[in-house]
């Protein structure tokens, strides 16, 4: 009688065994998001699984405390009724038969029907989980605090923190994906620009000053109306006296409304009055602030300045968008070759074209904190303004300095210092 009622409470301990480490594993690979999602709909058990997963640390632990006690429980009660059949060898043969048990039904069993369907598990076991999270709460905290305790003897600070951002977790869950190839390039590409918005600032994708084209608003009313329809912008930039001193912003639509209006005499347009009002933004808000602002007033175009409010250049809603879609062209557009790909694995680039149009087109990993154009790059690295013909090599890539106009690298050869994958050639901007 006592040897079947020890048997019965050794397979209880052992289903219980397997109910802690399915569990575990099962809360552990649950999909935050998809329970997120399911929690709006109402299910109240991915509610459970929420919270669960927010105070991991107390769930794991709770779970290894319930473990722990059942299988040492378990093997307890074995090595005595082992012990009581067969002497002192019931120790060596309890010892055995525990481990099979323990490995194949309680460990091994579970947590590989747990890891199959991890989200459908955690949302049967969450509250049951809950209630022993709650019972063990006392014993848990104990623990944590006296682990703590004894991990800052040895110098080691326990800490809280979340290692990855929301951010970074996402970003390393979509880069997963494209390599299983679940995800395609451009796709990944598309999410790595939109989760880049807020680590950007406009001064990183904004037109340069010197590529900006703008009017003299002393010219005659008849010559900026032809310069507007001739130009592929939309909207220019107006200044007087000097480049940099932006009176007004002109809008194709409007000059084009305002010359209907003139009956189709260009010299009768006063183009101060058809100008609005240029809006300046400092050159470190980042994407995220501009889009957004560009969103809530309803405006396309900005001008960059830098903290002495020198103009720095312009940003348009489209520069933004481009971050995250790629390069966006129409049938206005001017097409420039800003790279070329050579039959000898090199690439022929203007010095303009950004480093991250080419790490997006090349799927390369070239650093673009410090510099935002390849020539800034170079001369980056160099510390120097280099001479045409000069070569350096950094970060696996090897970079000759082609052409060079004044203080201005216009052309580079780059070429791989180890065999790269590399896209098909592609035509960016410059």
């Amino acid at each position: 009688m006592w040897l079947a009622a020890t048997l019965l409470a050794i397979v209880i301990l052992l289903f219980l065994s397997a109910f802690f480490s399915g569990s575990e594993t099962a809360l552990t690979a649950a999909s935050r998001a998809r329970m997120h999602q399911m929690e709006r709909s109402g299910d109240a058990r991915a509610g459970i699984v929420s919270r669960l997963i927010d105070r991991r640390e107390r769930m794991i632990s709770s779970l290894l405390l319930g473990n722990n006690l059942v299988n040492i429980l378990a093997s307890a009660l074995a090595t005595a009724a082992f012990i009581d059949i067969l002497g002192d060898a019931g120790v060596a043969a309890a010892t055995f038969v525990m481990t099979v048990l323990v490995l194949v039904f309680a460990e091994v069993l579970p947590k590989t029907w747990a890891i199959t369907t991890p989200d459908r598990f955690a949302l049967a076991v969450s509250p049951f989980v809950s209630t022993v999270v709650r019972v063990f709460a006392p014993v848990v905290m104990a623990v944590q605090r006296f682990v703590s305790a004894l991990l800052r003897l040895f110098g080691v600070a326990a800490s809280n923190d979340v290692l990855l951002s929301g951010h970074e977790e996402l970003r390393g869950a979509v880069d997963l994906l494209h390599r299983e190839g679940s995800v395609q390039k451009g796709a990944r590409d598309m999410l790595g620009g939109l989760l880049d918005l807020n680590e950007l600032d406009v001064s990183d994708v904004m037109v340069h000053r010197t590529a900006m084209q703008a009017l003299n608003a002393d010219d005659p009313a008849d010559k900026l109306v032809t310069q507007v329809i001739e130009s592929p912008f939309t909207r220019l930039p107006l200044w007087r006296g000097e480049t940099e001193n932006i009176v007004g912003i002109l809008h194709a639509k409007d000059v084009l409304r305002a010359l209907a209006a003139a009956g189709g005499d260009a010299t009768a347009l006063d183009i101060m009055a058809v100008a609005s009002k240029p809006w300046f933004v400092p050159d470190t808000t980042s994407l995220q602030a501009q889009l957004n602002e560009f969103l809530r007033r309803k405006i396309h175009f900005a001008l960059v300045v830098d903290e002495y409010g020198e103009v720095m250049g312009l940003i348009t809603l489209e520069d933004i968008l481009e971050e995250i879609v790629g390069e966006i062209a129409d049938e206005h557009d001017v097409e420039i070759q800003g790279v070329r790909q050579q039959p000898d694995g090199s690439i022929i680039v203007e010095g303009t074209v950004p480093i991250r149009d080419l790490n997006r087109a090349f799927d390369w990993n070239l650093p673009d904190e410090e510099a935002t154009t390849m020539a800034g790059l170079v001369i980056h690295e160099a510390q120097t303004i280099p001479e045409a013909g000069q070569e350096f090599t950094f970060h696996g890539f090897r970079f000759k300095v082609l052409r060079k106009t004044r203080n201005r690298l216009t052309q580079i050869r780059v070429t791989p210092v180890t065999p790269v994958a590399t896209a098909p050639a592609t035509s960016l901007p410059v």
